[in-house]
């Protein structure tokens, strides 16, 4: 089993809708019992803050279910037991290198969009308000790692 971690700065927008729309695709391509996905955050800020509403609504929207996520701070111990670690922006590498030192540069780390063939951060709503280019990027990126 493949164990997918996705990575975003609070926890609340791009890597929870990232590990929801993922999940679907494996329920939907009927291999759930390849994979385990979780989403996860690499500040404090949000820690037990559920979905931000907005990206719930997207979810909803293009009839992605989505479980009682509250946001959580990924540990050292969480990180080595990832096989891959996904991340929205270079910013969360940063930050993740407070947690896992040069680990957070290794070849288990990958930026989304390098899954949809881009070099560029997924769009990030809490900033830009856009959680509809947010859900096109995150699922861009979901078929690309589906596909690997």
């Amino acid at each position: 089993m493949k164990k997918i971690v996705f990575l975003c700065h609070g926890n609340i927008c791009r890597s929870p809708m990232a590990e929801f729309v993922l999940k679907k695709m494996i329920r939907d391509a009927g291999r759930e019992a390849e994979f385990e996905i979780d989403s996860m955050a690499v500040s404090s800020e949000e820690i037990g803050n559920p979905i931000y509403p907005p990206a719930k609504a997207k979810m909803r929207e293009h009839g992605i279910p989505f479980g009682d996520h509250r946001a959580h701070k990924i540990t050292p111990a969480e990180f080595a037991e990832a096989d891959l670690v996904v991340i929205m922006d270079e910013s969360n590498r940063r930050m993740l290198r407070r947690i896992v030192g040069d680990a957070a540069d290794g070849p288990k780390v990958r930026m989304m969009m390098e899954f949809a063939g881009l070099s560029r951060d997924v769009a990030d709503p809490w900033y830009t308000g856009d959680f509809e280019a947010t859900y096109r990027d995150v699922v861009a990126g979901c078929k690309g790692i589906l596909g690997a």
